[in-house]
């Protein structure tokens, strides 16, 4: 089991920028896929972006394509979520996930899948 830690939320406004940060433990972080999910308020969650073990490969939502990256520090146990030029609409809880299969489509993705998530952090973008 993977336990989680997010920081780096908090109320922003449009245009501007929050990077998120995950720090992992309990079992050997570079042996596994990490990514974001978020739940935007009476939404169900959705994927946002995910890297696979070793960094080279990342996936992205299509409505986060350009504005965000995702990214790793094996050395750190620790994912990132840079998120740039913010809209109202990325207003949401993000999860950060550990240990799933990096298989697309994104768009009906099996949260069951998604070995272990982190409590949650709060991002509000403001207009």
């Amino acid at each position: 089991q993977v336990h989680l830690v997010e920081s780096g939320g908090g109320l922003v406004q449009a245009g501007g920028s929050l990077r998120l940060s995950c720090a992992a433990s309990g079992r050997t972080f570079s042996s596994y896929a990490m990514g974001w999910f978020r739940q935007p308020p009476g939404k169900e969650r959705e994927f946002v972006a995910a890297i696979n073990w070793s960094g080279g490969s990342t996936h992205y939502a299509d409505s986060v394509k350009g504005r965000f990256t995702i990214s790793r520090d094996n050395a750190k146990n620790t994912v990132y979520l840079q998120m740039n030029s913010l809209k109202p609409e990325d207003t949401a809880v993000y999860y950060c996930a550990a240990d799933f299969p990096l298989t697309p489509p994104w768009s009906d993705y099996n949260f069951a899948r998604v070995e272990s998530w982190g409590q949650g952090t709060q991002v509000t973008v403001s207009s």
